[in-house]
């Protein structure tokens, strides 16, 4: 088993790991990518090459604006529809799906990677994937954290950090989020 199966399955990893240098390897190819995508001009030319990223064709209604920060981009599926505004980041390897017609405003942090608190534990790498139903707002400045699923027309408010669900059709705000309204 490969270390991004071990990683899924729970496992996590400690940077020890013989295999860690496949995490550097891969980062180290989406770096290189991202210098480009971030000095394209173009939204075709971001698609492109996000796709390229991803491994997964970005549909051409949907806009990414630069600069944009991926650290693997392997583990990340984008639906259609679907708007990301600038300066945001994206910690993957736990997998990120955005599926359509999402809006993602600007400076917006997607991680999918933490740590143990236990301070023996702590270098440990685990992850959790992160979804983003459709229809849903992601306002500037939040924050979504490992293992969350942002429900179907949910808003996430600007600068709110999210640890928990978020339910279908809900307004979320604050730090940590919690439910504002009911839509």
């Amino acid at each position: 088993m490969d270390i991004f199966d071990r990683l899924h399955s729970d496992e996590g990893v400690f940077p020890n790991d013989p295999q860690f240098s496949e995490i550097h390897k891969a980062v180290i190819r989406t770096k290189q990518l991202l210098v480009k995508l971030n000095n394209a001009t173009d939204h075709e030319t971001v698609r492109e090459l996000l796709s390229e990223i991803t491994g997964s064709q970005i549909d051409t209604s949907t806009t990414v604006f630069t600069p944009f920060h991926i650290n693997l981009g392997t583990r990340t599926r984008i639906g259609k529809k679907v708007f990301i505004n600038h300066a945001c980041t994206f910690l993957d390897i736990g997998g990120i799906t955005i599926e359509d017609e999402v809006q993602i405003g600007p400076n917006v942090n997607v991680i999918t990677e933490g740590h143990p608190l236990n301070p023996s534990e702590r270098k440990k790498l685990i992850v959790k994937p992160i979804l983003i139903k459709r229809n849903a707002w992601i306002g500037a400045g939040a924050m979504i954290l490992p293992g969350v699923t942002v429900g179907v027309n949910s808003v996430v408010a600007a600068g709110a950090v999210v640890n928990k669900d978020v339910p279908d059709n809900t307004v979320v705000g604050g730090v940590p989020a919690r439910i504002i309204k009911n839509l």
